[in-house]
C-alpha cells in the first residue's frame, strides 16, 4: 500500500477509490489492543484527559483505525482516542477495519505521530529520519506523506546535526528552531556555542546570528583565497624539482618559513644531488 499525503487526519487510508473496502462498525474496548511497537511511548495526561471531555461532549468523531490481530484487533492508527474513550468507561467506540502489514502499521503509526502540533523540533525532525531510514523515504515522500513543503522537511533535518549542547537548549525550549539554524551557519564550534548561549540568555535574535554568522564566513573566505593560491605555488614548485630532480621532493611552509626535503640514497647520490642543485641554481626557473 502507497502511502500518500494526509490531508485531514488519516483520511487517505478511507478513499472510496481503494480496492480494498474498509469495514466500518463499532467494537467493544476490551476487543482493541495498543500497538506495542508503537513509537511514541508517552502519552500526556492533560492532553488524554481534554480529548476525553471533548469526546465527552461532542462524541467521537473519528473512528479509530484497527487491524485484525489474532483473536482481537490492534490500533492503527487513534491510539489517544482509545485511552480516551477507557478513560470515559466507554463500552464501544467507532472502528474502521483494514488490512496492513507490519511495516505499513509501522509506517502509519509515525506518520500519525508527525501530524501531532505538540512534537518538539528535535522530535519532528527525528521523525523524518526515521521514515526515511526505515522505509527508504525520500524527503519529497516525507513531506507528500505529511502535507508539508520538501523544504521545511530538509530544514528540520538539518537540526540533528546540531552539537549535543545546542540540542539540549533547543529541547528545552531556550533557543528556538529559527535560532539553531541560524547557529549551524557558524563553523567555529566555541564562537556557536557562545552564540547560543547568548541567545537563551541575552535574548539575541534570530537575525543577529544569520548577520554573526555570514561575517565569520566572509572573513574565512579572505585568507582561504589567498592561501589555495599559495599551494598552488608550491604545489607546482615541488612538481617541478621532482621531475628536473628525478628524486622524491617535499615542500612544506608555515607562516614565516618553509622546508624543502631531497631524498638521497648515498653519498654518491647525495654529491650528484648537490651538482644538480648548483646547476639549477644558475638557471631561472
Amino acid at each position: 500500500m502507497a502511502i500518500g499525503g494526509l490531508g485531514s487526519g488519516l483520511d487517505f487510508l478511507f478513499d472510496e477509490n481503494t480496492a480494498e473496502v474498509p469495514v466500518k462498525r463499532t467494537l467493544r474496548l476490551s476487543e482493541i489492543e495498543p500497538n506495542r511497537e508503537q513509537p511514541r511511548k508517552t502519552f500526556s495526561e492533560e492532553a488524554i484527559s481534554a480529548l476525553a471531555d471533548s469526546i465527552r461532549q461532542y462524541g467521537m468523531l473519528q473512528p479509530i483505525l484497527v487491524r485484525p490481530y489474532g483473536m482481537t484487533y490492534q490500533i492503527v492508527a487513534g491510539e489517544r482516542r482509545w485511552r480516551a474513550a477507557s478513560l470515559l468507561g466507554l463500552e464501544e467506540v467507532p472502528v474502521i477495519i483494514k488490512e496492513f502489514s507490519d511495516k505499513e502499521t509501522m509506517q502509519i503509526a509515525l506518520i500519525e505521530n508527525l501530524v501531532r502540533e505538540d512534537l518538539t523540533p528535535l522530535e519532528e525532525a527525528a521523525g523524518f529520519r526515521d521514515l526515511m531510514d526505515q522505509f527508504d523515504m525520500t524527503q519529497e515522500a516525507v513531506s507528500k506523506s505529511i502535507g508539508r513543503s520538501r523544504s521545511a522537511v530538509a530544514n528540520a533535518l538539518r537540526l540533528l546535526q546540531l552539537p549535543q549542547p545546542l540540542q539540549e537548549l533547543l529541547e528545552c525550549g531556550k533557543i528556538t528552531a529559527g535560532h539553531a539554524r541560524a547557529l549551524l551557519a557558524i563553523s567555529d564550534p566555541d564562537l556557536q556555542l557562545e552564540t547560543a548561549r547568548r541567545c537563551a540568555e541575552d535574548g539575541m535574535t534570530v537575525r543577529a546570528v544569520e548577520k554573526l554568522a555570514a561575517e565569520q564566513a566572509a572573513k574565512a573566505e579572505k585568507p582561504a583565497k589567498k592561501r589555495k593560491t599559495t599551494d598552488q605555488y608550491y604545489k607546482e614548485m615541488e612538481l617541478e624539482l621532482t621531475d628536473r630532480l628525478q628524486r622524491k621532493v617535499s615542500v612544506t611552509y608555515g607562516r614565516k618559513k618553509g622546508t624543502l626535503m631531497l631524498e638521497f640514497y648515498n653519498k654518491e647520490d647525495l654529491a650528484s644531488l648537490a651538482k644538480q642543485l648548483t646547476e639549477l641554481a644558475e638557471q631561472e626557473f
